[in-house]
């Protein structure tokens, strides 16, 4: 019976990785620094199939947004670099893209929510004007039919008279608008991916919602995928078909996000959990996870999260953990974890 569940296990896996819209693989990125060069990025592979929602989590810190900039071919110049690993978007490689191809691509194919929306937009532009830009910067159209665009977008993401907000300057919006307006540019021309990092931290509960639920329905209507990258595990119980959780550039447990969330494996991720205030037994006193995310340019040997772990032994302080297979909860879709607790599970390659 084992047998028979780890060979479908393979089989979805292989599958995935013939269906998947994005395909990371074993993905490095450095930086220097005056102690020699760190890695935000460090060995991380992901993948993101068509029409799912993949969340990424961690906190500050973790190389979650690097990953995104990446994928994006956005970082910083000429410090950050791509020193191993792969990018696939349909099957095609972007490392390594020249500027005009990624260009090309980024809007169109590509778009990203940044998490800050003010400086998202351009103060000395319209808002109408930086949505038309971006149109126009991919199809050839006239200027009066980008502006008829941009005005269906803002209607399209619930802006009221976006006929007259077209024309409104950024500053004289509030934070709920401009974070619509950013995700009208994004999406403007209709890609497959949208990558929204942190896309409502700056914003009150109430907007918080009304931005999610905006997104999801976008996410229906256009068919696109989404990659959420977030600090807040309530947003991705939310809003996520799959988690992964992402510690000092390294990804530490993924699996489908009820199971994740049901069954977490990894101490770093039951940690994130603990964390969270709920309703029920408010007497408790909240968990919190002792020390610090150590700092990349002196990790420690064998597991990184080691020096935090009330659960590490020996082992975990030499020898770092490959990704082994978790126990099953029931759950469809392959539940990895970085962790030696699990070392007599099926690795996973």
């Amino acid at each position: 019976m084992r047998d028979t569940e780890e060979r479908n296990t393979e089989r979805n896996t292989e599958r995935n990785k013939e269906q998947a819209l994005v395909a990371i693989e074993g993905l490095r990125v450095s930086f220097p620094s005056l102690r020699g060069k760190i890695w935000p990025v460090d060995d991380v592979s992901l993948r993101i199939l068509p029409g799912e929602t993949l969340g990424l989590v961690g906190e500050s810190g973790s190389g979650k947004s690097m990953t995104s900039l990446a994928l994006m071919g956005l970082l910083p110049r000429p410090h950050g670099k791509i020193e191993a690993g792969s990018i696939k978007f349909r099957g095609r490689e972007l490392v390594g893209l020249g500027d005009a191809e990624m260009r090309g691509m980024r809007g169109k194919d590509i778009s990203m929510i940044f998490q800050d929306p003010m400086t998202s937009l351009n103060p000395v532009y319209t808002v109408g004007d930086q949505i038309i830009e971006a149109v126009r910067a991919h199809e050839r159209i006239t200027r009066a039919e980008a502006r008829r665009k941009a005005v269906e977008m803002l209607d399209r993401v619930g802006i009221p008279s976006p006929e007259k907000r077209v024309d409104a300057w950024p500053h004289l919006l509030s934070g709920g608008m401009r974070q619509r307006v950013v995700i009208a540019m994004a999406l403007v021309l209709r890609p497959t991916l949208l990558i929204a990092d942190e896309p409502t931290t700056a914003l009150d509960v109430t907007i918080q919602a009304q931005i999610l639920c905006l997104m999801e329905d976008l996410k229906r209507d256009f068919g696109m995928s989404v990659l959420l990258i977030t600090h807040n595990m309530g947003l991705v119980a939310e809003n996520a078909d799959r988690t992964a959780v992402m510690y000092a550039g390294r990804i530490l447990e993924e699996a489908p996000t009820k199971e994740l969330f049901g069954a977490p494996s990894h101490p770093y991720t039951r940690g994130l959990l603990d964390s969270i205030p709920r309703m029920r037994g408010m007497d408790r006193e909240l968990k919190a996870i002792p020390g610090m995310v150590p700092a990349l340019h002196d990790l420690p040997p064998g597991c990184r999260f080691a020096n935090r772990c009330s659960f590490c032994e020996a082992r975990c302080r030499i020898e770092e953990p490959p990704f082994f297979s978790a126990p099953r909860q029931g759950a469809s879709g392959v539940h990895s974890v970085r962790c030696w607790q699990f070392c007599e599970e099926r690795t996973v390659n």
